[in-house]
C-alpha cells in the first residue's frame, strides 16, 4: 500500500442535523483540496452530544443505522474513507452511542461506545464489541472518547489485526479544578496521553478527533492529532480546531516500530490474571 493522508478533525457540533451536514460538507471539501485519504470526524457530529454527564434531560436525535442521515454521510464521502459519531436507534429500544466509517459508498464499520463515563448510561446503551474492518486505505478499528482509558480496547483491535485506529471523542476539560487555560487542563493532558499510550502500547497508527465549543456544561478541549506507532505526534489541531494532517505509509511505519521491539509478538497472555476486581491488589472498588 502506497501512503495514506489522515486527517483528524476538531470542531463543533450540536443538536441541529442539517447544519452538521453543512459542517461536514465543509470539512471534506478541504480534506479532497488537502488530498485526504482518510477524515476522522468527531464523537456525536451527527445530532450533537450529552449537555452533561451528570444525566441529561435532552438526549440526542437517535437515527436509524441504515437511515437518510448515513446515507447522505456516504454520498458526501465519495472517495474518501469517513469516520463520523452519532447516537444510533437500538433494535431493542436503546439509544447507542456509536460510530460508522463510510467509503466506497458503502459503509465499511460500525462500532457501538463500550466504556461510559459517570451518567453517560443514563442516555445510552452500551456496546459488546471491539474489533476490526477492512477498509480502502488498510485495516481499520474505531473507538469513541473514553475507551481510550483501556489499554484491553486497543490491544484487542490491534490483534485483530487493526493498523489505524480512529478515537472519536467529545472530550471536556474538568468541570471540578478548572485549569485557567484549557490548554493546562489536566484532562486535557490525560486526553493526550492516552493517545499517545495506545498508539505505543500497539505499535499502530492512532487518529483522534475531538469535539471543540461549548455544549451544555461541557467545554471541549479540542487537540485533534495524529500518532504514530512510536508514540510521536505528527500533527495536532489548537484547542480551537482544526484539522491536523499526516502522510503516513502505514505498513512501514508497523514494519519500522514492530522490527525489534515488539509489543504484540512480545506478550505473555499466559501470565496476565485479566478477570473481575481484585480488591487485594488495588483496594476497595469504587
Amino acid at each position: 500500500m502506497t501512503a495514506v493522508r489522515i486527517g483528524a478533525v476538531a470542531a463543533p457540533f450540536d443538536r441541529d442535523v442539517d447544519a452538521a451536514f453543512a459542517r461536514i460538507d465543509t470539512i471534506l471539501e478541504e480534506a479532497r483540496r488537502r488530498a485526504l485519504d482518510l477524515v476522522v470526524l468527531p464523537e456525536a457530529a451527527i445530532g450533537g452530544y450529552v449537555a452533561d454527564l451528570q444525566g441529561t434531560v435532552d438526549p440526542p436525535p437517535a437515527l436509524a443505522p441504515d437511515g437518510p442521515e448515513i446515507r447522505r454521510l456516504t454520498e458526501l464521502a465519495g472517495d474518501l474513507v469517513v469516520c463520523a459519531g452519532y447516537c444510533e436507534a437500538g433494535e431493542d429500544g436503546l439509544r447507542y452511542n456509536a460510530a460508522v466509517c463510510v467509503g466506497e459508498g458503502t459503509v465499511l464499520g460500525r462500532y457501538r461506545k463500550v466504556h461510559q463515563p459517570l451518567a453517560e448510561g443514563s442516555t445510552y446503551g452500551s456496546g459488546d464489541r471491539l474489533g476490526a474492518f477492512d477498509t480502502p486505505v488498510g485495516r481499520m478499528a474505531m473507538q469513541i472518547c473514553w475507551d481510550k482509558g483501556f489499554a484491553e480496547a486497543a490491544r484487542t483491535q490491534a490483534l485483530d489485526g487493526a493498523t489505524i485506529i480512529a478515537s472519536l471523542s467529545a472530550w471536556p476539560a474538568s468541570r471540578t479544578h478548572r485549569a485557567p487555560r484549557i490548554e493546562d487542563d489536566r484532562w486535557t493532558r490525560r486526553y493526550d496521553l492516552f493517545d499517545r499510550s495506545r498508539a505505543l502500547d500497539n505499535q499502530v497508527v492512532w487518529v483522534a478527533s475531538n469535539q471543540t465549543g461549548t455544549f451544555g456544561s461541557l467545554d471541549f478541549v479540542g487537540r485533534a492529532k495524529i500518532v504514530d506507532p512510536g508514540g510521536e505526534i505528527l500533527d495536532v489541531t489548537p484547542v480551537e480546531g482544526g484539522i491536523a494532517v499526516a502522510e503516513v505509509d502505514v505498513d512501514v511505519e508497523l514494519a519500522t516500530h514492530r522490527a525489534g521491539m515488539c509489543n504484540l509478538r512480545d506478550r505473555r497472555p499466559d501470565a496476565y490474571r485479566l478477570g473481575p476486581w481484585v480488591p487485594d491488589l488495588v483496594g476497595t472498588a469504587p
